[in-house]
């Protein structure tokens, strides 16, 4: 009797924890140079990074949320976009995967078509369409609307979106402007409507909390935080996209 009321009152312990707190991993996968990092970094701190190398093996920062009531933990996973760093890495990272970002950079047509093939990549791993999705264009700060050539349209991405049942934002991973009042900076006014960062974090939370059935055994399975990173790190690269 007393080993049942003990195996009750921890059962009761790990599904108060669960109401407490539930913990999502959010992939955060694209091309090299779209931004992700910098974005993970806006997603998470708030803040545009003064100074980002490129990712080695597989970093990933958390964001605590309260939707309707209920915390819960999202842990962006930024993945290196350069193939030769990712190889080991693959298996592991898309290991289950509540949700997947897609990163493309506005400006670099390049990445928008390489999504292709991370789509497929999530196939090969097992992450089925069940899995929320959502395509995010970033650095729309430097879209110019003079050029209609070497850019991505948000008709292209909101197709291209529909297509493969993603959620679309266009966003900058930028800090944004202030709107000035009385000389003052104003309460986190943008004078802007590109900047969408707060959107995105929020969108993804919404959708992982209703999917209680599916997220409830492994919500404990992440509830602590890791780095997987490679100890060496090579000379710090410098890429272009197109």
């Amino acid at each position: 009797m007393e080993s049942s009321l003990e195996l009750s009152n921890s059962l009761g312990s790990v599904s108060s924890l669960l109401t407490r707190c539930r913990t999502f991993k959010v992939l955060v996968i694209g091309d090299s140079g779209v931004g992700k990092t910098c974005l993970t970094h806006r997603l998470c701190a708030g803040q545009f990074p003064d100074r980002v190398e490129a990712t080695i093996g597989v970093d990933f920062r958390e964001r605590l949320l309260d939707i309707d009531g209920e915390k819960i933990k999202l842990q962006l996973w930024d993945t290196a976009g350069q193939e030769r760093f990712r190889k080991s890495m693959v298996q592991h990272y898309y290991r289950n995967a509540h949700a997947v970002l897609f990163v493309y950079d506005v400006t670099c047509p390049a990445s928008f078509r390489g999504l292709i093939s991370w789509i497929e990549e999530c196939r090969q791993n097992s992450l089925g369409q069940e899995i929320p999705r959502f395509l995010v264009g970033n650095k729309s700060d430097l879209r110019d609307p003079s050029r209609t050539e070497g850019q991505v349209s948000q008709e292209q991405a909101t197709r291209f979106a529909k297509v493969h049942g993603m959620m679309f934002f266009e966003t900058s991973a930028k800090n944004p402007p202030f709107k000035r009042v009385n000389g003052q900076r104003g309460d986190m006014e943008v004078s802007y409507q590109r900047d969408k960062v707060e959107d995105v974090v929020m969108a993804v939370g919404a959708k992982l909390k209703r999917q209680k059935k599916h997220s409830a055994a492994n919500a404990v399975m992440y509830s602590g935080s890791f780095k997987v990173l490679s100890k060496k790190r090579p000379e710090k690269e410098v890429w272009t996209c197109c």
